[in-house]
């Protein structure tokens, strides 16, 4: 079977954890593709509530064996606090592997996050100061070290002292700032590489057997295609690519072998940090939609920014990605407002667009367009089947997929996974 890939289809926090732990309950594997623990995926389930920033979210499916691809960027601290949180609470981690090409976050990574978002001071993108960034342009630069590295000590000190000489230079020449201490990363590292050894494969054969055999294979997307480097609002983006391309480079999967591309998004639009948005909404609205939906980020605890649902950016990532169904999460938030816009295309220097412009400068000085729908004032939450939603719900459902040319199949109406309804089953 063709493998599925889940992603984002604004700026993150799509509500993609949910989907992917749901899913998982029919997949074989679920393998991460991208990010690293800058990313957070809530997940809600008869086991309790989680959230995770590396380890996927079908972790919960004992049958499932979930991988983290050598496209995520992996701090051991945070994955060997994520895997012992889970065991605590009876989630077990056997089948949890790591890709041994997978790039590992280093403490000089997170020094240089955070000195340069205070470098930029007004300008600053809004970083969760992970080490995200410098990580995968280390890895471009071909000074990364992957996980793979840290089995073998001998190449991991030689490597890790050739690289530490140059950061310390940075560090102390440019930034003013102490050197790191060759000896105390290395025995603080060998000791995660004794404890993370057991999870650190090459997972290319087992992928690979997968695949032969036909089994369920999903691959989970971390923050949002708005976010991308290429095609998102630059530089107000991520360092590694959040779209469906992504999802075989990150995983070694060949892009013949995906089958379908599943965009989740919100009834609404959210994002978090720096940027524009072009539909955000600076009033109680706004308000009203972040406290009811509870919109704060699962890694940084950052309120989100809220506006109306942007048709202009889900009909650009629907085409950039090929979407071929949707989700559509969060509708249940939206119950209470007796009208409803959405945002079908630009007012920019005076002139009507339906396209996302490519220079950040002239997003932020777009201007949405908005179509009024009716609300339906009534609580959904408790509805599983797509025929009895209110009509004015369904006509809004209706007119996403009409809006991104892309057809709705599941649509979510809460954090719980049993708050689902399913037009179309995909895997």
């Amino acid at each position: 079977m063709p493998a599925v890939a889940v992603v984002g289809a604004q700026w993150g926090d799509e509500g993609k954890g949910k989907i992917i732990d749901l899913l998982a309950e029919k997949a074989d594997f679920v393998i991460r593709f991208s990010g690293g623990d800058n990313a957070g995926h809530t997940v809600v389930n008869p086991h309790g509530e989680f959230t995770l920033h590396i380890v996927p979210a079908g972790i919960f499916n004992q049958n499932t064996t979930c991988i983290i691809g050598n496209g995520v960027a992996v701090n051991p601290a945070v994955l060997l606090r994520e895997i012992n949180d889970l065991q605590s609470r009876g989630i077990k981690t056997d089948k949890l592997f790591i890709d041994d090409r997978a790039h590992v976050i280093m403490p000089y990574h997170v020094l240089m996050d955070g000195i340069e978002e205070e470098r930029r001071s007004s300008n600053a993108i809004g970083t969760t100061r992970k080490g995200i960034g410098p990580v995968f342009s280390d890895k471009v630069a071909r000074l990364g070290i992957r996980m793979g590295d840290l089995l073998d000590k001998e190449i991991f000190r030689s490597r890790l002292s050739s690289i530490l000489e140059l950061k310390n230079m940075i560090l102390t020449k440019i930034y003013d700032r102490p050197p790191l201490i060759l000896n105390d990363i290395y025995e603080q590292y060998c000791s995660y590489s004794e404890q993370l050894a057991p999870y650190i494969r090459e997972t290319g054969t087992i992928i690979d057997y997968a695949l032969a055999k036909g089994q369920k294979i999903l691959l989970e997307g971390a923050q949002g295609s708005m976010l991308d480097p290429d095609f998102g609002t630059y530089p107000f983006v991520t360092s590694s690519s959040p779209m469906a391309a992504s999802s075989s480079s990150g995983s070694g999967i060949s892009v013949n072998k995906i089958g379908q591309v599943i965009g989740i998004t919100k009834a609404y639009t959210t994002r978090v940090g720096g940027g524009p948005i072009p539909t955000e909404l600076l009033d109680e609205t706004g308000k009203l939609i972040r406290e009811r939906a509870h919109e704060y980020g699962a890694t940084t605890g950052r309120p989100r920014r809220c506006g109306w649902f942007d048709a202009v950016v889900g009909r650009y990532t629907s085409k950039i990605n090929g979407f071929t169904g949707l989700v559509l999460t969060r509708l249940d938030i939206l119950d209470i407002f007796p009208a409803i816009k959405i945002c079908t295309g630009y007012t920019l220097d005076g002139k009507q667009i339906n396209y996302v412009p490519s220079r950040v400068s002239d997003l932020a000085k777009c201007e949405p367009i908005y179509e009024d729908m009716q609300g339906w004032q009534t609580d959904i939450s408790t509805i599983r089947d797509y025929k009895k939603l209110p009509a004015q719900a369904k006509k809004f459902v209706t007119r996403i997929e009409e809006l991104l040319f892309c057809p709705v199949h599941i649509v979510s109406v809460g954090a719980q996974r049993e708050q689902t309804i399913f037009r179309k089953q995909i895997l």
